[in-house]
């Protein structure tokens, strides 16, 4: 028998996972997981092992982008293929999907809780009033690259929210954190002067989102700057046009400044 299994881990620990994946994974031979994408907190591999009862089998990026390693275990067995949050979140992944259906291989895709619904939902705001969501990459050797910035740009002026993912890079164990990232939104307001942002933009933080430790913020740059926002994994939203309701959700669950809601007033 063979067979891809495509499941999504949820946002944390070994219980963030539904329970239709969980005993999928169990009835697989082969398992393989990837953190590249996003990681999953509050636990690691040796813990996901346990309660699977499975052996699980890291790949890197290219092993899962470039190789056939899965698509080739799949042929032979039924092969479960993890991340973290919704197994179908990263577009990189329909590949497999397609590759299977090329070669015939039976797939099945079970969904996981996903920072893309969750970050929304823990802030208050309404998910489908967002725009494109956006990442921002790290800094390197002074490249800032200026599309993450008109995208951002672009949302604003349809009135959309905006979700902000923050780049990981799991090999090196670098984790751009809110602070890196409202840096990096600031750099790009002075680079282009597109509007985007201002002392009085107020921007929201969700930090550890799914986890225990979840906490979210919203404020001023200036003054997210100088507050302890937690350890990442950090979403940065900056907020199109508000509803009245969402204007009090970020006032009253993310400590937003009082006069957000004398705005909407």
């Amino acid at each position: 028998m063979n067979g891809l299994i495509l499941a999504g881990l949820g946002l944390s620990g070994t219980d963030g996972m539904t329970v239709k994946a969980l005993n999928a994974l169990r009835e697989c031979d082969a398992i393989f997981a990837e953190f590249y994408t996003s990681s999953l907190m509050g636990t690691d591999v040796r813990d996901l092992e346990k309660v699977i009862g499975k052996s699980i089998k890291i790949l890197q990026r290219a092993e899962v982008e470039e190789s056939d390693i899965i698509i080739e275990s799949a042929g032979k067995c039924v092969t479960g293929f993890i991340t973290a949050g919704d197994a179908m979140a990263a577009t990189t992944h329909v590949d497999l999907l397609i590759q299977a259906a090329e070669d015939g291989i039976p797939v099945k895709v079970l969904h996981g809780v996903s920072i893309f619904s969750a970050c929304p939902s823990s802030l208050g705001l309404q998910p489908y009033k967002f725009g494109r969501t956006v990442t921002l990459p790290f800094i390197e050797s002074d490249y800032q690259p200026r599309s993450p910035y008109d995208h951002l740009v672009s949302n604003k002026r349809d009135g959309l929210h905006s979700m902000v993912l923050l780049d990981i890079r799991a090999d090196e164990m670098r984790y751009m954190s809110a602070h890196q990232a409202i840096e990096w939104l600031l750099e790009g307001e002075r680079k282009w002067e597109g509007g985007l942002i201002t002392d009085e933009t107020v921007i929201c933080v969700a930090s550890r989102v799914g986890s225990d430790s979840e906490k979210v913020f919203a404020g001023y740059p200036s003054d997210l700057l100088k507050m302890d926002l937690g350890e990442p994994l950090h979403t940065v939203v900056i907020p199109g046009k508000l509803h009245f309701m969402e204007s009090y959700a970020l006032v009253h669950l993310a400590g937003a400044p009082s006069s957000l809601i004398e705005k909407e007033d």
